[in-house]
C-alpha cells in the first residue's frame, strides 16, 4: 500500500490570484483555486489564509528550460504575470534565475542542460528543507525510488518519471510554525490503515480536518494532508 502525492498546498492571501499566476506560468487551466497536475507533473492547490508570508519557504519549485531563449521566455512570462526578481544569495556565475510569485513564494527557472532535471518535464522539481531521514520516509511512503542519495541530500521520483522531490540535507534551519507550503497526498484504500502505516514509518498524526482528511507531519515536522482519492 502507498499514498500518492497529488499537489502542493500553498497558503495564500488571494488564492484566485495565485492560481491564475501559476496556471499562466505553467500553461495549464486553473480549476477554482487549484492548478491540477497530471500523472507525472505536480499540481498546486491554494488555500485561503490571512497570514502573509514571513521568511523563506521550506519548499520551492524549479522550472526547466530547453535553451537560454526558452529560459528567458519563462522569466519574461513570470514577470508579466506578476513575479519579481529576488536575491537569496545566488552567485553571479550560477545559471538559474530566482524569482518570487505575487505573494513572495520563491521559484527558480533552471538553466538548460541541467542533467539532474533531464526528462523531468517543465515543472522539474519540488526542492525542500529536510534531512536524509525525511527523504527515506517519503521514498517508502510514496513507493517512489530514491534517485539521489549523497552527502545527506536525497531525492525521489515517481517510477513514471516527472517532477522530482528533493531534500537539501544539513545544515537545517529551525522550524517555526506551520509550513506555508505542504504536501497533499491521497490513498485509494482505507484512510485509517494508511494513517497507521505512515505513523509506523515515522509520521506523527496531528489531527483531523473538517472534510474528513487527516493532518500528519513527516519525521522532519513537515505537515501534510492525507485524504481518500476523490470518487
Amino acid at each position: 500500500m502507498s499514498c500518492r502525492l497529488t499537489a502542493l498546498a500553498v497558503d495564500a492571501l488571494d488564492p484566485a490570484r495565485e492560481a491564475a499566476f501559476w496556471a499562466g506560468l505553467l500553461d495549464r487551466e486553473a480549476v477554482g483555486d487549484s492548478v491540477p497536475g497530471s500523472a507525472t507533473q505536480l499540481g498546486l492547490r491554494f488555500v485561503a489564509s490571512p497570514v502573509p508570508k514571513a521568511g523563506p519557504n521550506w519548499m520551492h519549485l524549479h522550472l526547466t528550460s530547453t535553451s537560454l531563449e526558452d529560459q528567458q521566455r519563462t522569466v519574461d512570462t513570470a514577470l508579466r504575470l506578476g513575479a519579481h526578481h529576488i536575491d537569496v544569495g545566488q552567485r553571479p556565475e550560477e545559471g538559474h534565475v530566482v524569482l518570487a510569485d505575487p505573494e513572495g513564494n520563491e521559484l527558480c527557472v533552471i538553466e538548460p542542460g541541467n542533467g539532474f532535471l533531464a526528462g523531468c518535464g517543465y515543472l522539474g522539481e519540488l526542492t525542500c528543507v529536510g534531512d536524509r531521514e525525511v527523504g527515506l520516509f517519503w521514498a517508502e511512503a510514496l513507493g517512489w525510488p530514491l534517485v539521489w542519495d549523497r552527502d545527506g541530500q536525497t531525492a525521489v521520483q515517481s517510477p513514471a518519471g516527472g517532477t522530482k522531490v528533493s531534500w537539501d540535507g544539513p545544515p537545517l534551519p529551525t522550524k517555526v510554525g506551520r509550513n506555508r507550503l505542504r504536501y497533499d497526498v491521497v490513498t485509494d484504500g482505507s484512510l485509517s490503515d494508511e494513517v497507521a502505516r505512515l505513523v509506523a514509518l515515522g509520521a506523527a498524526r496531528l489531527g483531523d480536518a473538517e472534510d474528513g482528511a487527516v493532518q500528519l507531519a513527516d519525521p522532519g515536522g513537515n505537515e501534510f494532508r492525507l485524504a481518500l482519492t476523490p470518487a
